[in-house]
């Protein structure tokens, strides 16, 4: 398993799909799923879903496909060309990044974050952090007329250049690893979905535009109306020294399970997970052996915060791997955890039953 995962992984990792454009990385997962052996169906959003049968309430297991980044702003007269984001880029990361233009499959284009020259830098800029918007790409053209005629036009998709190391201890460093590692997991779980004779319907889905607006899975919930919903994502890792003090999430350690998030900077919504899936995911990881780390973080939302208001209510839970440096150009995962995320997920997915109980007195 572990090392399908890590295939899947570092294979996706290298596919652009920025929020909005994620149809790349959705025909390459379509098509992993064929080779399972395993049907799957697109929305007009593109999120992509397989549904498997079975008994009991209702499961909509689902992970973001989309990745963040830029958009083209505006081109140059001398053809460079300046960004807008397209998610939560970090300014203090991007001066040198190397990045990708989108303009279509074997015609994408390289270009570089450029760096002011250090030795015309003046000691207070030095220390400054420069704003994207004062940030410029150098694909190599000389001229807006060049750049137009490569194909790139204002819109179109940038990214970090897809990239996918192995680093030591069978940890994975690179782009995307936000969200690509929870879909490597899910592809594994539709291995295991294939060939099961118990357990409830599940509909396996792969979303679209999280890194965008967080409700690129809300169309899907409204047409499935699930009964439960769980949220595969990352889970910070608090265990280098810039993250002291922002939990007890480490690397290596085994998959997470958050008990509360909230994003108060401009979006007030976040999920306190339902008792029902806070007990299933205890008890099963204590059956299985597994080590389940908490979480309890602000600043921190999915999608599965409208998710849960979709029709009577959905009970949900976001599950997830412990990640480092999210959302720079090369953020940090471990196998092991998605190997054993895997593992609880679908140890997990054999307990909701026709009984199982989603009345909140039953677990207070």
């Amino acid at each position: 398993m572990s090392k399908r995962l890590k295939q899947d992984l570092m294979e996706l990792m290298q596919v652009p799909g920025l929020s909005g454009h994620e149809d790349r990385v959705r025909r390459s997962i379509r098509s992993r799923l064929e080779q399972i052996g395993v049907q799957s169906k697109t929305d007009r959003l593109g999120n992509l879903v397989a549904h498997f049968p079975g008994q009991g309430p209702s499961v909509l297991l689902f992970t973001h496909m989309d990745q963040l980044g830029f958009v083209v702003r505006k081109i140059d007269a001398n053809g460079l060309l300046r960004l807008e984001r397209l998610g939560g880029v970090p300014e203090r990361a991007l001066a040198a990044q190397e990045v990708l233009v989108c303009v279509g499959e074997g015609r994408d284009i390289p270009g570089v974050i450029a760096n002011k020259n250090h030795h015309a830098t003046s000691p207070d800029e030095k220390y400054t952090v420069t704003p994207y918007r004062d940030l410029y790409v150098d694909v190599g053209m000389t001229s807006a007329a060049e750049v137009t005629t490569a194909g790139i036009r204002i819109g179109a998709p940038v990214v970090y250049a897809p990239r996918a190391v192995e680093l030591g201890n069978d940890r994975i460093a690179g782009t995307s690893v936000d969200d690509r590692a929870g879909c490597a997991v899910l592809l594994e779980l539709a291995r295991r979905l294939k060939d099961r004779t118990t357990g409830p319907p599940v509909h396996l889905a792969f979303t679209v535009q999280e890194e965008f607006n967080l409700r690129g899975a809300l169309p899907l919930a409204q047409t499935i109306q699930p009964d439960v919903a769980i949220q595969i994502d990352l889970m910070l890792a608090a265990d280098t020294p810039d993250m002291d003090g922002h939990g007890d999430i480490a690397l290596g350690s085994g998959p997470g399970m958050s008990l509360y998030s909230f994003h108060g900077r401009g979006t007030l919504n976040g999920v306190i997970p339902h008792p029902a899936m806070v007990d299933l995911f205890e008890r099963t990881a204590k059956a299985e052996n597994i080590p389940l780390q908490r979480s309890a973080q602000v600043g921190v939302l999915t999608d599965l915060s409208y998710v849960q208001h979709v029709g009577e209510g959905v009970a949900s839970i976001d599950i997830g791997f412990p990640m480092r440096y999210s959302h720079s150009a090369r953020e940090v995962c471990d196998l092991g955890d998605l190997a054993q995320l895997t593992h609880l997920l679908d140890a997990a997915l054999l307990r909701i039953g026709p009984d199982f109980s989603l009345d909140r007195d039953d677990y207070t």
